[in-house]
């Protein structure tokens, strides 16, 4: 049976197509789904336009996911995790921490943008590849860091003044300070 399709239909085909398939998937998927219809010539004149309209919004679309994968590609995100002595995470990080970490920096995608072979289980930078569309893509730098020492992801840990911060306490100290008159309080 022919089937004139009115949307992509993915291993079949294009908006616009005249295929050929089993009457059963025709009668019972195709058709009903809104996905095909017969393929008479008013039916081909409407799917042309259709076809036209469509093609413009897809280069649309693309023209902004091109210039959204310029403005993404060459970011750097941080992401703090706990890990051994030799740099092995108590866990991994996927898809969805990288699009979380993105997300902070106010640069928002989504986690089946993120391609990664395989989790991250490893400090280090890694090179993560984002992408939008099949020839629309940007590399985005993630470096995988320790938690740091006392605690809780993004917690400043206490150290030892530095000499500039010494000499400005040791100032302070010797500076001249101005009494204050003192109100008498009696004890009996």
């Amino acid at each position: 049976m022919k089937v004139l399709l009115r949307k992509n239909v993915r291993k079949l085909g294009i908006i616009g197509d005249i295929v050929d398939v089993k009457n059963g998937y025709a009668r019972n998927y195709l058709i009903p789904q809104g996905l095909g219809i017969a393929p008479t010539d008013g039916n081909i004149r409407k799917v042309e336009e259709d076809k036209a309209r469509y093609l413009a919004e897809l280069a649309k679309q693309r023209e902004e996911l091109t210039a959204r994968a310029k403005l993404i590609d060459g970011k750097e995100v941080t992401i703090s995790a706990r890990a051994n002595e030799e740099g092995h995470l108590y866990g991994s990080i996927g898809p969805a921490q990288i699009a979380a970490a993105m997300s902070e920096t106010g640069v928002f995608i989504e986690p089946s943008e993120v391609r990664l072979p395989q989790p991250i289980r490893q400090l280090d930078k890694y090179d993560v590849t984002l992408e939008f569309a099949e020839d629309i893509t940007a590399v985005i730098h993630v470096w995988v860091v320790p938690v740091r020492e006392g605690g809780e992801e993004g917690q400043v840990t206490a150290s030892a003044p530095t000499e500039t911060e010494q000499s400005a306490m040791t100032a302070s100290e010797t500076a001249p300070v101005e009494e204050t008159p003192e109100t008498e309080t009696t004890t009996e």
